[in-house]
């Protein structure tokens, strides 16, 4: 009887509270509530709750002493996940426990969350910090019963400033202002592009008027706890830039390119003409040669020519065979004037030279290997790597999927199953840019945008209009439900493979 209640509470429907478009509130997607509840002889003996946040889709990180019953008593303990929206609560299993650190991954099915990014850069004295959490004040101040502890909730969220690094009992722990209470245990400490910097594990106590402050367990302790239980983890050193200040870094990296082009085309133009000046050079001086030339053969022929005319006259007035010497004579004075007139003019006409062709009228095709661009990007909680691309003309990448024109970029737009992003894609083939555009969307947001994914029925590289046009209006009507800007983009620049 109790193991049924205790399902039938894990399983219980819910409503998620909309959560802000921000950096914060992206995180906060992956962040759950983690009840323990304790049975003895068919009875519940105890029950509790932390915070945890999700390392992996299934997987979960929150503080040892939270799900410390569970450790002890695996028999008489469920540990329940739940998520921060959506519609249903998880069974979960402790499945790496580390009370030194006091860290613990839990691991359940049923459902992807969008894993949290490690940030192990350094963060300065006073920078704004995050915590996420479900404080225990704030659910006695609002829970009904203990059903809506199990409800999938918002997490709470504090800001406060960063005040440096400590020991605590021979743990790295990060010291914060950032308001927790008890329920906020295991919850992430987030720098303010929603990064996790520590794992909230404590609080000094508030005696006469003292100021109350948080301990979060540090990213070294919490990357050697990861590591050592196996877990792979997502983990970027990028600087954290607001979405607006990298926007405006965007505009002035993209007119440094186009400076940087019409440059190029200006250095291409100009070694044209110094080719061409060149070429003219060479031809005139080739024309004069040949011009002086000419003048001299006509010349020598026409002297050549009358010394024979005249010896043959010689000849003829001496009684003596002239005729041959004064027709040779004569053919060599013809030759002579023919030469002088059909010497070269010095008009110089040069052959046809290619004009350089402008840096944007330069397609990148065929098979590309496509580089990040950091300085073009907004990149918090994903590692970009290099990327293959094969691209046609006609818009079909990698011979199977076909992106969609809309003027000078290809586009396409990705609705995965698996996760709560949705991606735009799109392609510039005259300057071969590439960028992966994410809008990390909410659940009611993510169902929404699948619905209207299976209008796109096309699986294939495709020429045909109609599907071509088809295929554009189903994109039409998921970007119609995206935010204006996108949370990520991450920009690369395509050079031919090879």
């Amino acid at each position: 009887m109790i193991a049924r209640l205790l399902l039938a509470l894990l399983l219980l429907l819910g409503l998620a509270a909309p959560a802000r478009a921000d950096d914060i509130s992206t995180a906060g997607r992956g962040v759950v509530r983690v009840v323990t509840i304790a049975s003895t002889d068919g009875e519940i003996v105890g029950f509790g709750h932390g915070s945890g946040f999700a390392i992996a889709p299934n997987r979960i990180v929150t503080n040892a002493h939270v799900v410390e019953l569970a450790a002890r008593y695996p028999d008489n303990v469920v540990i329940g996940v739940v998520p921060s929206e959506g519609d249903k609560s998880f069974r979960g299993r402790l499945i790496a426990y580390d009370p030194k650190r006091d860290l613990a991954l839990i691991e359940f099915s049923g459902a992807a969350l969008p894993p949290l990014t490690l940030y192990p850069g350094p963060v300065n004295d006073g920078e704004t910090v995050v915590a996420l959490g479900y404080p225990g004040n704030v659910d006695l101040a609002t829970a009904q019963s203990a059903a809506d502890f199990i409800k999938p909730l918002s997490p709470v969220r504090s800001q406060g400033g960063y005040a440096g690094r400590r020991r605590l009992t021979s743990v790295e722990v990060l010291l914060h202002t950032a308001g927790i209470a008890r329920g906020n245990s295991g919850g992430p400490l987030l720098d303010q592009c929603g990064r996790v910097i520590g794992v909230n594990s404590a609080i000094t106590r508030a005696e006469e008027g003292d100021s109350t402050f948080g301990f979060a367990i540090a990213d070294t302790e919490f990357a050697a706890f990861l590591r050592e239980a196996g877990q792979a983890y997502a983990s970027t050193g990028a600087d954290c830039v607001s979405v607006d200040d990298r926007l405006k870094q965007d505009e002035a990296a993209a007119a440094a390119r186009a400076e940087q082009l019409a440059d190029a085309d200006a250095k291409a133009a100009s070694a044209a003409a110094a080719k061409r000046d060149a070429a003219i050079e060479t031809m005139r001086e080739r024309q004069l040669w040949l011009r002086e030339n000419f003048i001299g053969a006509a010349t020598l022929l026409l002297v050549l020519g009358a010394s024979l005319a005249g010896w043959g006259a010689l000849r003829g007035s001496q009684g003596r065979p002239a005729r041959g010497w004064v027709v040779g004579g004569g053919v060599l004075v013809i030759a002579a004037l023919l030469t002088f007139f059909l010497r070269p003019t010095g008009t110089v006409t040069l052959p046809s030279i290619a004009a350089a062709t402008p840096a944007e009228q330069r397609l990148m095709a065929g098979k590309l290997l496509c580089r990040p661009v950091p300085a073009r990007s907004r990149i918090n909680l994903t590692v970009p790597r290099d990327m293959p691309l094969e691209w046609r003309g006609d818009g079909c990448v990698n011979g199977r999927t076909q992106y969609v024109e809309n003027g000078r970029k290809w586009e396409r737009l990705l609705v995965p199953q698996g996760e709560q992003t949705v991606s735009l894609l799109d392609y510039r083939p005259e300057l071969g840019i590439y960028t992966e555009n994410r809008y990390y969307l909410g659940a009611r947001e993510m169902a929404r945008a699948r619905k209207l994914r299976e209008a796109m029925t096309l699986k294939a590289c495709t020429r045909d209009p109609a599907q071509l046009n088809e295929l554009a209006q189903a994109q039409d009507a998921i970007r119609a439900i995206l935010p204006a800007r996108p949370d990520e983009w991450v920009s690369y620049d395509c050079t031919p493979a090879g």
